[in-house]
């Protein structure tokens, strides 16, 4: 049983003055300890028993040009070693700084109680008018920076300040220019967790990894599409959003999992029918994909209650059975090129795909340029649990995507950058996967494909064997 757990480093009313006196002490030390070094042979020789700093003609203690120059040294040394220390050491100093703003945070906004005491003067035994503010109660705020994230804990007490340091997010954020990506209520304090140095969590698409259900895109961010199924992504031109899709292929395509990939513009992932199978780009070729993607999924949700093994409420993995998805660009494009009762048969396959895929293992990855509610209605948009908006977007697009927000969204001209909310509610910060200059997408997945085919036929031939 875990009797004391560590919170972190508490933040106090000193601590708005922290760099300061950190750099003040830390140089101040260094400066005494090199002059005192540089100088040591002339405090050797000195005769301290009769040594006096005054004699009755005046000082008997002056500096030689030695002296002064080893001060001089001593200053340089310490710049040197701020300079150094600053470059090696960044995180600990921005760690300082982070401590320092939570500290001018609370005093700022006068979340604290104060009593009027009475400063003592000069003269301790003559009584003074004047008195001085003292701090009687500071909120218990701790912070922590572990394993690249940030988690700030505020002590929840019910006081007066209760609502302010329940919704702390956005000063957070901005104030440490850091993004949140999750807030906890716990046993008697509000822990909120912040993502530190978000672009230093970018992968590269070497490392994006499908594995038990979950999909890795950054350091610390998975896709769980077993637990929070059906990905939508939305972008204009330029966002990255077609390199990101393609990387979500190639590394599922590491996998065991079926892929149908459908692109109505005939552009960048229509290309892929040359080197993988099931990618279509024409409008009847895509609706009887969409058709067989759904039959396939209601035919699984049969065949798997008939299996041996199988257990209510366990999902396909657990019988071994593969993941299917359905990767659909430009979705708002092909529905604008169907009729109203083909519209609304596409929407109702949707609608079931969605709320019934995830037991079954079949997965949509939907992308558009932007959400309209015109083509994704019947609360079929709220099925979507991991959501990415990469690129430049309005604040309608951005509502469409993650509803209603206080989320500050800022615009930064990196290619692949974006916001997510990974099914938590909680929006983010996100970059995708780095694609190295030169990489060959058709190439790489040409050759996953092949393999993959390859395997099959050696599994196919054992099977036959055996029979």
């Amino acid at each position: 049983m875990t009797f004391y757990k560590y919170r972190g480093k508490r933040i106090r009313a000193s601590d708005k003055s922290l760099v300061y006196r950190f750099c003040g002490s830390s140089l101040l030390f260094l400066f005494v300890m090199v002059v005192l070094l540089l100088n040591m042979g002339q405090l050797m020789r000195t005769d301290w028993n009769t040594f006096s700093l005054i004699r009755n003609d005046g000082l008997a203690f002056s500096l030689s040009l030695y002296n002064y120059i080893t001060i001089f040294i001593a200053a340089g040394i310490c710049l040197a070693a701020a300079l150094v220390f600053r470059h090696y050491c960044r995180d600990y100093v921005k760690q300082l700084y982070h401590r320092q703003k939570l500290a001018k945070m609370v005093l700022e906004n006068k979340w604290y109680e104060a009593e009027q005491v009475q400063s003592d003067g000069f003269f301790k035994d003559l009584s003074s008018s004047r008195s001085k503010e003292k701090i009687s109660y500071f909120p218990k705020i701790y912070y922590q920076l572990k394993n690249g994230l940030i988690h700030i804990r505020v002590e929840i007490t019910l006081g007066k300040y209760q609502d302010q340091l329940l919704h702390l997010e956005k000063k957070l954020e901005s104030g440490l220019y850091c993004e949140l990506t999750d807030k906890e209520l716990k046993d008697s304090y509000v822990e909120y967790t912040l993502l530190y140095d978000t672009i230093a969590n970018r992968i590269s698409i070497e490392d994006v990894q499908a594995k038990d259900g979950r999909l890795r895109l950054m350091k610390n961010i998975w896709w769980e599409y077993d637990k929070l199924p059906h990905m939508l992504i939305a972008g204009g031109t330029g966002g990255g959003k077609t390199y990101f899709i393609l990387t979500l292929i190639e590394a599922l395509l590491r996998t065991n999992a079926v892929l149908y990939v459908l692109d109505p513009k005939n552009a960048d992932l229509a290309d892929l029918e040359a080197v993988m199978p099931n990618v279509y780009y024409k409008k009847d070729d895509m609706t009887a994909c969409l058709d067989r993607f759904y039959d396939e999924m209601m035919k699984r949700s049969e065949d798997m209650k008939q299996m041996e093994g199988y257990k209510t409420g366990e999902n396909y993995a657990y019988l071994g059975l593969p993941a299917n998805f359905l990767i659909f660009d430009e979705y708002v494009a092909f529905m604008e090129m169907l009729g109203t009762k083909e519209n609304a048969a596409v929407l109702n396959k949707l609608k079931q795909i969605v709320m019934l895929g995830r037991q079954a293992g079949f997965f949509l990855i939907l992308a558009c340029q932007r959400p309209d509610a015109k083509y994704l209605g019947d609360g079929i948009r709220d099925q979507f649990n991991f959501r990415v908006a990469l690129g430049r977007m309005s604040e309608m697009g951005y509502g469409m995507m993650f509803g209603e927000t206080d989320k500050d969204f800022f615009l930064k001209q990196i290619k692949g950058r974006g916001y997510v909310d990974v099914g938590t509610s909680v929006i983010s910060e996100f970059y995708t996967p780095l694609v190295p200059k030169g990489h060959d997408f058709l190439k790489e997945i040409k050759l996953l494909a092949n393999s993959r085919q390859d395997t099959q036929a050696a599994c196919g031939a054992e099977a036959a064997g055996v029979d």
